[in-house]
């Protein structure tokens, strides 16, 4: 390439980026200028009756304000031990609540552990996240050490939310802690009990120790079983294994009569994109539910990017209107369900720490069922012709960002 080749394609390459950041920055000042001020919203929801498996009973939750008092209940009727993983923890009434419960049950005795990620957050004061020295915590570096600065696994982020209770009660799922997700955010939580509960309490303490940095070993002797109904899928981005996306993959390519997918941040890559299509050319009912406007402006207009062929395709596309929804869940034909913290998008498949339940069990999924389908309710569907008229100027925005999608 020529000298003056090449100081054009920098150049180029240095207007784009620029015109990407430009771009962004109008869209996030443009939303916030529009947006309605925080309050309780009541979206659909339905009464959701635990379901008694062989081994399992699973509790699902669609709205905070019924997952978090199961979550503060539990934590009072435990006895022995209590890990606690998260990856937002606000400083508000919500949060204070988890955290004052925490400091008495150490008080009382209780092995209490507790992680949380670092850079998610960094806005929450440094006051709130002392905690006295009979609980052992662990905040995920927000930034690699200088030796791990060409390590890529060390810019992951801790994008995991548990609750094991005893060793016998487990929360797994979408939601952070507090106040906001409490009363405004639609998402979608489980509760677990039986030996897979177990399995998620030897999964964090295989994360403590793997990044304890010089704190206490947790040791724990547990009965663990191997699981063909119930099987925990996680990313562990520390030795590069990435479990979830394969899941996906495996049970989208299954699939003989629908797949309903609900995700907030629906960036797939493109072997996820092409399953899917695949699938809905098969004649498969593909339906995928994200959310008309998401809190992060930019996932939702790289999102915008495959709806187009998506629709082409065959595959419906619905967007949740009125809060946001922060699900990342999909049941499939009625035997094959899925809860947990992995978006369907590169940080989440391919960055991030994530943990997933993989669930075999005609009971969840009808009930998995029911839920997509009252989510419907506050839903409208995308249509191909509708889509394709979209204003000039939005399909050159979703152009110029589209090359930002393997950030997110």
């Amino acid at each position: 390439m020529q000298p003056n080749s090449f100081r054009e394609l920098i150049y180029l390459l240095f207007g784009i980026f620029v015109a990407q950041v430009i771009l962004t920055l109008v869209l996030i000042a443009a939303r916030k200028l529009r947006r309605h001020p925080p309050g309780r919203h009541r979206y659909p929801r339905q009464p959701l009756a635990p379901i008694y498996a062989k081994r399992h009973t699973f509790s699902l939750y669609m709205t905070g304000e019924e997952l978090f008092p199961a979550m503060l209940e539990a934590l009072e009727t435990a006895k022995h031990t209590i890990f606690l993983e998260t990856f937002i923890w606000k400083n508000d009434e919500l949060g204070r609540r988890f955290k004052h419960i925490l400091e008495r049950k150490a008080e009382e005795g209780l092995a209490v552990y507790v992680i949380f990620d670092g850079f998610a957050n960094l806005v929450v004061s440094r006051a709130f996240k002392r905690f006295p020295g009979s609980i052992r915590v662990l905040k995920y570096p927000s930034f690699p050490r200088p030796i791990d600065l060409f390590d890529f696994s060390s810019y992951a982020r801790d994008h995991r939310k548990l609750l094991i209770v005893d060793n016998e009660i487990a929360f797994i799922g979408g939601y952070n802690i507090g106040e906001l997700y409490h009363t405004e955010w639609r998402d979608t939580h489980l509760r677990v009990t039986g030996p897979v509960a177990r399995n998620l309490a030897e999964i964090f303490a295989s994360f403590w120790n793997r990044h304890r940095r010089g704190r206490p070993r947790l040791d724990i002797d547990l009965d663990l079983e191997w699981q063909s109904t119930v099987r925990v899928q996680r990313n562990d981005a520390s030795r590069l294994v990435f479990p979830i996306r394969a899941m996906y993959l495996d049970a989208i390519e299954r699939a003989e009569r629908y797949v309903y997918l609900t995700n907030a941040y629906f960036i797939p890559d493109r072997a996820i994109l092409e399953a899917l299509v695949l699938t809905a050319r098969r004649g498969v009912d593909v339906r995928i539910l994200v959310p008309a406007e998401s809190n992060h402006v930019l996932a939702d207009w790289l999102a915008r990017h495959y709806f187009e062929f998506c629709l082409r395709n065959g595959i419906r596309i619905f967007l949740y209107e009125g809060t946001m929804i922060h699900a990342k869940t999909a049941t499939i034909d009625g035997i094959w369900s899925t809860v947990g913290t992995a978006n369907l998008d590169r940080l989440s498949l391919a960055g991030n720490h994530e943990i997933n339940l993989e669930i075999y069990n005609p009971a969840v999924a009808e009930r998995m069922e029911q839920i997509f389908h009252c989510d419907l309710t506050n839903a409208r569907e995308l249509s191909l012709a509708a889509w394709v008229e979209r204003p000039w100027y939005t399909k050159a925005a979703e152009l110029v960002l589209s090359p930002l999608w393997p950030m997110l």
